[in-house]
């Protein structure tokens, strides 16, 4: 018998969807270095900071971890991850293979609903808090993967984009001047439109606009351009 065919089916993204929600809060915190990697937190401390339950404390440490944005270790505080120059560009790399493929399934998948992508890019359109902003805009990509209809890709995709944002927040890098809620439109309108070609296009010269960027933000980033 094939053992993958008759595991549970993964669920597409590896986070909640309610857009006000305690993962959202505290993901947000750690965007806008409110906690950061000196941070000395527990989750005592985060409860009462957040006004919330130690267990529901808890199962958003867990969460974040998995997407590996908090280190947890037996008998340790967590802490926020760090990312090297060396970490950063494996991990954008990875994220170019893997979210060219899934926005080619896009443009071919049956069952487009493209108003709650409408609706985000809204949301991202009139977002003026930094942390937000930087989720927003990787929840884009997320909700977009979600429409290519194939979960583990989109799972390991809900890997990449939390740690891109941390990576955005953590080298302070501006992104106000591009205009970030035009390049999500241009690709949905392509997405919708069924255009592979042109949304590939769009999604290429966009992950070229984060690389170039954030390999260069870093003190220890150089040399090597991530292959793409």
């Amino acid at each position: 018998m094939n053992s993958f065919a008759s595991a549970p089916p993964l669920s597409a993204l590896p986070f909640p969807r309610q857009t006000d929600d305690l993962y959202s809060r505290v993901f947000d915190a750690i965007l806008e270095q409110r906690i950061d990697a000196a941070s000395r937190f527990t989750e005592e401390s985060l409860a009462q900071m957040f006004s919330a339950r130690r267990s529901d404390i808890r199962g958003v440490l867990t969460q974040l971890s998995h997407q590996q944005i908090i280190v947890l270790r037996a008998n340790h505080r967590p802490r926020v991850a760090t990312l090297d120059g060396e970490q950063t560009r494996q991990m954008l790399h990875a994220r170019r293979l893997t979210e060219i493929t899934l926005v080619r399934l896009a443009c071919q998948s049956r069952s487009q609903d493209l108003k709650p992508l409408r609706d985000l890019i809204q949301s991202e359109r009139h977002c003026t808090a930094r942390g937000p902003a930087i989720r927003l805009s990787g929840e884009f990509h997320l909700r977009l993967a979600e429409i290519a209809g194939n979960a583990p890709l989109a799972h390991f995709l809900g890997s990449l984009v939390p740690l891109t944002s941390l990576a955005i927040a953590r080298f302070e890098v501006e992104l106000e001047g591009y205009c970030v809620w035009q390049k999500h439109q241009a690709i949905l309108e392509a997405v919708e439109r069924r255009d592979a070609g042109m949304a590939e296009r769009l999604l290429g010269r966009h992950l070229d606009y984060l690389e170039e960027t954030l390999l260069n933000a870093g003190p220890t980033f150089s040399e090597n351009r991530v292959a793409g």
